[in-house]
C-alpha cells in the first residue's frame, strides 16, 4: 500500500505541480509583453490561459500534501524533522501561490499593471518555484532519516 501511496504522491506533485510552476514563471514574461504591446489581444488570451492554469491546478494540488501525509504515516516518519519541514514549506509554498500570485494575476487581468508588476509577478514564482524544489530535495535525501540514502 504504501508503494502505491507514494507512487500517487510523486504523479501528483509532478502532474499538478509542475503546471504551476511553469506557468507562474511565463506570466511575468507574459505580462511585459502586454505593457509593450499596450493590450494586445493575444498577451490578454495567454495571460487568462497562464492564470486559469495557475487556479485549476492549485486546487488539483492538494492532493499532493494528501497523499504525501498519507505516505509519511504509513511509513511512520511523521514525526522526523525532514518532513515536518517539509510540511512547514509546503505550506508556505501554498501561501505564497494563494496569497502573491494568483491575486497578482489577477490584478493583471483586471487594471492596468505598472512597470513594476512582472518583477514582482516574477520573485512571486520564483520564491514558489525555490521553495518546492527544497521539498523536492528534502523528500528524496530526507536527511537524518533512518530511511534516507
Amino acid at each position: 500500500m504504501t508503494k502505491l501511496l507514494l507512487s500517487i504522491h510523486v504523479i501528483a506533485a509532478i502532474l499538478a505541480i509542475g503546471p504551476v510552476a511553469v506557468a507562474a514563471s511565463r506570466f511575468p514574461a507574459a505580462t511585459r509583453r502586454l505593457l509593450a504591446d499596450d493590450g494586445a489581444e493575444r498577451e490578454v488570451a495567454e495571460l487568462r490561459t497562464l492564470h486559469k492554469i495557475c487556479r485549476i491546478y492549485a486546487v488539483v494540488g492538494i492532493v499532493v500534501p494528501a497523499f504525501g501525509l498519507a505516505t509519511a504515516q504509513s511509513l511512520d516518519v511523521l514525526g522526523d524533522p525532514w518532513l515536518i519541514i517539509s510540511i512547514a514549506l509546503t505550506a508556505i509554498a501554498a501561501a505564497v501561490l494563494v496569497l502573491l500570485v494568483l491575486p497578482g494575476q489577477e490584478r493583471v487581468l483586471t487594471t492596468t499593471p505598472d512597470e513594476k508588476t512582472p518583477a514582482r509577478l516574477a520573485m512571486h514564482a520564483g520564491l514558489f518555484n525555490l521553495l518546492w524544489a527544497t521539498v523536492t530535495v528534502l523528500m528524496i535525501t530526507r536527511p537524518g532519516s533512518t530511511t534516507g540514502v
